[in-house]
């Protein structure tokens, strides 16, 4: 088990790491940030179940939306790829309860 965490926080690791460039490149979506979620970054689909795993284990509540294209910057709104990313939101649960 805790090979699993490990390497399950290494992942959020890399991905935090990569989090400036996809903030350079993914805006994050208005309408989420203004219901009070914070964006943590953009990963591919292959790594969001580990985040969302993790960040529901330190109780917040997680969605990982798809990549929009009216998210992307110029240059990048025609990247058949960005469909391969989700954006990684949280916030502390709003009913007073850990891990909803």
């Amino acid at each position: 088990m805790t090979g699993d965490r490990d390497a399950a926080a290494r992942a959020i690791a890399e991905s935090e790491a990569l989090r400036a460039l996809g903030q350079q490149r993914v805006r994050a979506n208005p309408d989420r940030l203004a219901a009070g979620w914070e964006r943590r970054f953009v990963t591919d689909v292959t790594r969001v179940a580990e985040a969302v795993a993790l960040y529901q284990a330190a109780g917040f509540d997680v969605v990982a939306d798809p990549v929009r294209p009216e998210e992307l910057d110029e240059g990048c709104d025609a990247c058949a790829l960005a469909t391969m990313f989700r954006t990684v939101y949280t916030r502390r649960p709003r009913d007073g309860k850990e891990g909803t």
